[in-house]
């Protein structure tokens, strides 16, 4: 919500400057988001008149300008505007002057091959308004060489205000005004609200069938209307704040609209056929509406419609056939009231904004319906002449009042804060609450937002001060404070410290991703309905699409070494799943003069990351079995997952398959994994117990064996037979050694760790383990060199 000090000052009579009054508001809860000085930001443009035009000699739509900018001598300017011409008066940047909406300070140029000494401005350059089809044309008699700034008389701070959604009464200046009276910043003027004596009875009929979604529409007809320009002083006010002046009928419900939060509509009489009723759409209506765009409407949703056709997507936008234009002279201004649901979900559906949805669906004033019409009303017979007829009433708006019983001593008990009585009821009256003797409070129409006391404390409190409270510690329990954390967190919270320790940095990336990441990664099952855009659409099914983008992004900038991990969800069709997703890219040691070359991350280097986060997380990885991998997006022959037996999977690793890297956009290979937190299995308790450490009093014995296998044996399958030999002696195996024999069969050898306990192992002892270790190699097809 944007308004200018000026503005504000119409409803407060206040001396306070931008800075006390944006002060305050933070204070009451209306977060001032920005201060808009244009004044400063255009100080050094000036008005200046354009002698002469001549075409630039080097191409067809440039000319060379002659500018008389107040200085002793002309300065010729090099300007691309189709509306340049001799006698134009317009706005000027000279060098050296810094052009905000360009982001840069203009200096001597040539332009091709013609020295160039400043420049012509059109609105947008100058952040005035979007408008950029020309330079700025200013009036026959404005001042050459004077301030722009002074002449515009744009010395009018703007205020941009953050509102939440549950404060629709600071949807315009006056409700703004209302809260800093409150708080004591100066004192709220009394409003007017003019008297409208009707020329002629309504001639249409005015009605609504939607009482759900339309409680009441007001209208009324107003004849002999002049459709120019708006005033200056409103045009002005309008454009600070963002909206562009279009013609004084519109300029002057956007200005109402912004003034008292009152959203209002206007139609060209004669493009209507008999009278306007609001009504549910039927199933194949479509309007064009004024933005241009096409939309089609479904039975849900409530219009503004004649006898024939749909004119207004209630609420939210009026339609292009029956807006008015420069040759409307009769006109309908309509009212209304619309439940705010429907506007939400209408808008929703249609992928539809506007200032004036914005308000409906928070929740507008539904007893400012006739204040609303007869300030509007005024206005245009002020501004465009005419006659206006009566006021026809369709509906009955909401009560939109309640009585709440409050207690002035729930404001220590629930807030903390000390407020006297009478202190409490100054504030609440200011704000428009009826307080009686008994302390019933009335809440006024524009406050939906308030249905009982605690929302009465709130509203004391913040005017008051929310500085004002004092820090409090809540009351502790003796003892040693229990822990609060699940299982799931604290498993969370070790894996992610290991990673962190392991060297990777964390990433935090979003859990949408686009459609076609989605697909490269399998398909996701869950998609928004209204995406902020199609690039984030899908819930992820796999943290690897975000961690591959980030790591692309820090590759594309020259990062040679990339270790990325995050800790988040997947979103499968059976639910949500903790994960550890971590990607390893670039070069994993830098080159040095043993080999000139770098060393890169493969597939082993991600198995060492995975199993070391799976010991972290309590798992008994001497226990973990290496399976195939069961996701096309890794190589199949550079891959595996982690298990524990043949069907809980915790972990899947290695290196992408090539199309994978080329969905991702990937120049190079990348290493990556994915730690399935929700798959390890938890211990009851708090988490894993480290056992005490008892080294064995014996040292171990160790024996190597080389076995002969079929290229097609899993070494995994080899190495679990042999620690399965002995399961009391063993206590770890491991391959060391393998090459390939001339007959195409493999050599591998395999280094068996014995550990005696109460003695140590005799000749006769070890023969007999090698020779278990020998058979159970044998169950699996291997035989002894």
């Amino acid at each position: 919500m944007k308004f200018t000090l000026s503005w504000l000052k119409d409803h407060l009579e206040t001396d306070a400057t931008v800075e006390q009054v944006a002060e305050r508001l933070t204070q009451i809860g209306l977060e001032v988001e920005g201060i808009d000085d244009p004044a400063a930001r255009i100080a050094p443009f000036v008005v200046a008149r354009v002698l002469t035009a001549a075409p630039h000699p080097q191409a067809d739509k440039l000319q060379i300008l002659s500018v008389d900018a107040g200085g002793p001598e002309p300065l010729q300017v090099v300007c691309g505007a189709p509306n340049a011409r001799a006698g134009l008066i317009g706005v000027f940047g000279a060098p050296g002057t810094y052009v905000p909406g360009l982001d840069v300070t203009l200096k001597v140029a040539a332009i091709r091959g013609v020295e160039s000494r400043g420049m012509m401005c059109s609105a947008r350059e100058l952040l005035l308004s979007d408008a950029h089809d020309g330079i700025l044309e200013l009036a026959d008699d404005a001042p050459v060489g004077t301030s722009y700034a002074d002449y515009a008389q744009l010395s009018d701070p703007v205020i941009d205000v953050a509102i939440t959604p549950n404060r629709q009464d600071c949807m315009g200046v006056r409700g703004i005004a209302r809260d800093l009276a409150a708080a004591g910043l100066g004192t709220l003027k009394s409003l007017v609200v003019p008297t409208i004596k009707p020329a002629f009875p309504c001639p249409i009929a005015i009605r609504t069938d939607d009482p759900d979604g339309c409680p009441a529409l007001y209208g009324r007809v107003v004849r002999g209307v002049a459709n120019g320009a708006a005033p200056d002083w409103m045009a002005r006010r309008l454009t600070a704040v963002g909206q562009r002046p279009i013609s004084a009928l519109v300029d002057i419900t956007n200005y109402v609209m912004l003034d008292h939060g009152r959203p209002l509509h206007v139609y060209d009489l004669a493009k209507l056929q008999g009278g306007l009723v609001a009504r549910k759409a039927v199933a194949g209506e479509t309007l064009t509406a004024l933005n241009g765009r096409d939309y089609a409407l479904t039975p849900a949703m409530t219009v503004i419609a004649d006898d024939t056709t749909v004119h207004d997507i209630g609420g939210i936008m009026g339609g292009m056939h029956s807006g008015v234009s420069a040759d409307t002279t009769d006109i309908v201004v309509e009212c209304a009231f619309f439940e705010p649901t429907t506007i939400a979900r209408t808008g929703q559906a249609l992928a539809l904004t506007s200032d004036a949805r914005t308000r409906f669906e928070r929740g507008v004033d539904p007893q400012f319906l006739d204040d609303g019409l007869a300030i509007a009303t005024d206005l245009i017979r002020q501004i465009c002449g005419g006659d206006a007829s009566d006021v026809v009433k369709a509906g009955t708006p909401p009560e939109g009042v309640s009585v709440i019983a409050h207690d002035p001593t729930l404001c220590l008990r629930l807030a903390g804060m000390a407020v006297p009585a009478d202190r409490q009821r100054r504030i609440l009256t200011a704000l428009g609450f009826g307080v009686d003797a008994g302390w019933n409070v009335r809440v006024p129409s524009w406050r939906r937002d308030v249905d009982g006391p605690a929302d009465l404390v709130e509203e004391v409190v913040r005017i008051e001060g929310l500085d004002a409270l004092v820090s409090t510690p809540l009351p502790r329990f003796e003892g040693v404070a229990r822990p609060t954390a699940t299982p799931a967190q604290l498993l969370e919270r070790r894996v992610r410290r290991a990673a962190a320790a392991r060297g990777l940095s964390e990433a935090v990336t979003w859990s949408f991703i686009a459609q076609a990441e989605a697909d490269a990664f399998g398909g996701g099952a869950w998609a928004l309905t209204n995406p902020i855009s199609e690039a984030l659409k899908i819930m992820r099914p796999s943290l690897l699409p975000g961690l591959l983008s980030a790591a692309k992004r820090n590759a594309d900038r020259a990062a040679a070494t990339i270790r990325l991990f995050e800790v988040g969800r997947r979103y499968l069709a059976d639910g949500e799943r903790a994960t550890l997703g971590f990607v390893l890219m670039g070069d994993r040691a830098r080159r040095d003069w043993r080999d000139g070359k770098p060393a890169t991350f493969d597939a082993y280097d991600a198995k060492a990351e995975a199993l070391a986060l799976l010991a972290a997380a309590g798992v008994p990885v001497d226990r973990v079995q290496v399976m195939a991998a069961v996701s096309p997006v890794y190589h199949p022959g550079r891959s595996a997952t982690l298990r524990l037996g043949p069907k809980t999977i915790l972990a899947e690793f290695g290196e992408l398959h090539p199309a994978t890297a080329r969905a991702m956009g990937l120049d190079g290979s990348a290493v990556a994994g994915e730690i399935y937190l929700d798959a390890i299995p938890q211990k009851r308790g708090t988490g894993p117990v480290r056992p005490g450490f008892a080294p064995p009093a014996l040292q171990p014995v160790r024996r190597d064996f080389a076995f002969v296998v079929a290229p097609t044996l899993v070494a995994d399958d080899l190495v679990r037979a042999v620690r399965s030999a002995d399961k009391t002696a063993i206590v770890d195996a491991r391959i060391f050694d393998r090459f390939v024999l001339p007959d195409g069969d493999l050599s591998v050898a395999v280094e068996v760790t014995l550990q005696p306990t109460d003695k140590s192992f005799t000749d006769a002892e070890l023969t007999a383990i090698a020779d278990k270790v020998v058979a159970a190699a044998t169950k699996v097809g291997a035989r002894l060199r």
